[in-house]
């Protein structure tokens, strides 16, 4: 530090990241470990209270308890201790071992003091450092006798992909669902849930549609509150309705093209319900205005993360939701989730989402194309011999993935025939939020249902799928016309 830097530092006074301290190591190790524990600082010795230079003798006795005081605190402190002129300027860089304690305490940085942490803060800095997880955590509103109920296991269970004959307490242990002494942690009570504001009050899912570009006006608002697996296919399912339909008319045929990327949409939606803050009393929303697609989820980035970092690195807020909803096969692996989704718009051909960080909120925003520009043949392709797009969105049914598999399904088709018909990439999205639950719901049938992956395997609709698609698409009657 030369002589120029410290008088600026004297200039500015205490603060955030500068303290004056007259003489001695007296209270040094607070101050060290509470710069140590924020954002780093300069502790100025020689200096008085009001700013003024008094000095400090014998320099390289100083320099020596100062790097002793450092070296004392849990885990120990780097300094850098230099003298300019009568002052010694003892420099904390910013460091990389939170949290920092001296004297089995902890202390933070707070305006120009470093104050002691109670018990709440330090908490509270453990959680904000990522050092502690909630998701991990023990959930003390859920109780294994009421609330791990057979059908709830069930479906967890079959989503799991655990086996039949493992006996509940002893898959939950292994996938570290329980704690040791036999709690239910907060990841496992959300994807056992079925209402999880039980559990967390404002985990659930607010959606809204909106008749301009503004929330003057509500056209419809829902909200979703099932385990979160399940409400990412009910969010997905109602923000799908909202949105425009472009009916591309090839060979006769009649297909569905949604004017953003479901894809893209899916991602967007796992991502705020995997790395929201779960211990914020707000949750995640998803708004359709005229002009924008919204998904707003809680929490900003997890501690570590930077935007630069988005796309290419991954901090999970969440690690236990996050590995166990990557088992049941909703969400990518190794921070994929936003350079996905900017693929998937390129690939689509419509405007990647702007994304707005702050403190406490994470969004993606989706511009919505033009109704012109949704009926431009150029961008859908030369073999579109007629686009009509859908304009009334807050009249739209809703449409699930399971009713658009049904609407498509002619005949007898392949899975690849049925992928490609219904415009997905993505091999294992459709397998996972199409085909899989359709199954599963008997709406569709394997031709050769003792060989499910036979190179020859069919699908068709079964007479359950033919009456749920009268009952929930009665338009997808007069597609073919």
């Amino acid at each position: 530090m030369n002589r120029q830097a410290l008088n600026d530092l004297l200039a500015l006074g205490e603060g955030f990241t500068t303290e004056f301290k007259k003489a001695g190591t007296s209270g040094l190790g607070r101050e060290i470990c509470a710069f140590a524990n924020a954002t780093g600082g300069v502790i100025l010795i020689g200096v008085t209270d009001a700013g003024e230079v008094v000095g400090v003798a014998d320099h390289n006795k100083l320099k020596s308890d100062v790097q002793a005081t450092a070296r004392s605190a849990e885990p120990p402190i780097a300094v850098e201790v230099e003298s300019e002129g009568e002052v010694l300027c003892v420099t904390v860089p910013a460091q990389h071992s939170k949290p920092y304690s001296f004297g089995g305490k902890f202390y933070l940085r707070e305006g120009a003091s470093s104050q002691q942490m109670s018990r709440q803060e330090i908490r509270e800095f453990f959680y904000r450092e990522g050092l502690i997880h909630f998701d991990e955590t023990p959930c003390e509103r859920f109780s294994l006798e009421e609330d791990l109920t057979d059908a709830a296991w069930d479906t967890f269970r079959r989503r799991a992909r655990i086996p039949a004959d493992m006996p509940p307490l002893t898959a939950l242990r292994n996938l570290h669902l329980l704690t040791d002494d036999g709690r239910m942690t907060h990841a496992g009570a959300w994807l056992l849930a079925r209402d999880i504001q039980k559990f967390s009050i404002s985990a659930d899912v607010a959606c809204a549609l909106f008749m301009g570009s503004d929330k003057v006006h509500i056209l419809d608002r829902r909200g979703f509150h099932g385990d979160v697996y399940s409400m990412i296919d009910e969010v997905m399912a109602w923000l799908l309705s909202k949105l425009n339909v472009a009916y591309i008319i090839q060979h006769v045929k009649r297909e569905e093209r949604p004017e953003l990327p479901e894809e893209a949409l899916r991602e967007a939606v796992v991502n705020a319900l995997v790395h929201r803050d779960y211990r914020s009393t707000a949750n995640v929303h998803v708004y359709v205005f005229k002009d924008r697609v919204e998904v707003v989820s809680p929490g900003g980035l997890p501690a570590g993360m930077s935007e630069a970092d988005l796309g290419t690195k991954s901090i999970p807020r969440n690690p236990l939701l996050f590995g166990m909803l990557h088992r049941m096969e909703a969400v990518e692996h190794i921070g994929s989730g936003i350079r996905r989704i900017r693929r998937l718009c390129a690939e689509y051909g419509v405007a990647e989402p702007e994304i707005e960080v702050s403190p406490h909120w994470f969004v993606l925003r989706f511009p919505r194309p033009s109704i012109a520009e949704e009926a431009g043949q150029e961008r859908l392709g030369p073999d579109a011999a007629k686009v009509t797009p859908e304009v009334t969105p807050e009249v739209t049914p809703e449409v699930t993935p399971e009713v658009r598999l049904c609407g498509v399904l002619d005949g007898e088709m392949s899975r690849q025939a049925l992928q490609e018909k219904l415009s997905l990439k993505d091999a294992e999205y459709f397998r996972k939020a199409y085909l899989v639950p359709a199954l599963e719901k008997g709406l569709i049938e394997m031709t050769l249902p003792d060989k499910p992956r036979s190179s020859k395997q069919r699908y068709r609709l079964t007479e359950r799928g033919r009456r749920y698609l009268e009952e929930h698409a009665p338009e997808q009657n007069d597609k073919d016309a």
